[in-house]
């Protein structure tokens, strides 16, 4: 449930939050219970929100899992302009700060491109927020396909951390990297892969398949 290197990633904030802690246990003689309260829930949502469970991806090679947890914003058509150069089709996935924050290779391959680029913290939810936003780009190919994977920062989520390195080999729903509270992430698939999952649909991240790809 529990991952030394996700939970390394909020170690500043479980400091702080410690630190508080501490100064309340100092002069709980003087203070009202409710500010110690107020630090065990944001501790005990902090722990929650670094989870980070173990996951079996689906088998089958022509699966493309949801590189994340999340609810189905949106689906489009869109010229991909970083990795592929090409028209594809653009599965959005809203993570709201409840969800399981690590993102998953959605196949398995080499990681052939990873970039980040600057931008704005736009709400996630906002239709602008994808072509605006701060983010970063991932490339993931295999004999089949050519994947890109986007994540994309929010309001309130700022920080994308990445784990995996270009020209690593990863595993279908192998951990390459998290985003930190409520964001998006994007998966962009070739025109000729099947959609199998609509606009509000939950979707937990390196399970659920979102595609497949045309059987050889």
């Amino acid at each position: 449930m529990f991952r030394f290197q996700t939970l390394w990633e909020g170690r500043w904030i479980f400091a702080v939050l410690v630190l508080a802690a501490g100064f309340l246990w100092h002069f709980r003689h003087r203070l009202t219970l409710w500010p110690g309260v107020l630090v065990a829930g944001l501790i005990l949502f902090t722990i929650a929100f670094f989870r980070d469970p173990d996951r079996t991806a689906p088998p089958e090679p022509e699966a493309i899992v949801s590189a994340a947890d999340g609810v189905v914003a949106d689906i489009r058509e869109v010229e991909e302009t970083d990795v592929a150069h090409a028209k594809m089709k653009r599965v959005g996935v809203f993570l709201s700060v409840f969800n399981v924050h690590t993102n998953r290779a959605p196949i398995a391959g080499k990681v052939i491109y990873s970039k980040e680029y600057p931008g704005a913290f736009l709400d996630a939810r906002d239709p602008e927020a994808s072509g605006k936003n701060a983010c970063r780009t991932w490339g993931f190919q295999n004999d089949r396909a050519t994947i890109v994977v986007r994540q994309l920062t929010g309001l309130i989520a700022r920080r994308i951390v990445g784990w995996s390195q270009v020209g690593d080999t990863v595993a279908k729903g192998e951990r390459f990297g998290m985003i930190r509270f409520g964001s998006r992430t994007e998966v962009f698939v070739p025109l000729d892969a099947e959609i199998t999952v609509n606009p509000g649909d939950h979707v937990a991240g390196g399970v659920t398949i979102i595609a497949r790809l045309p059987q050889k």
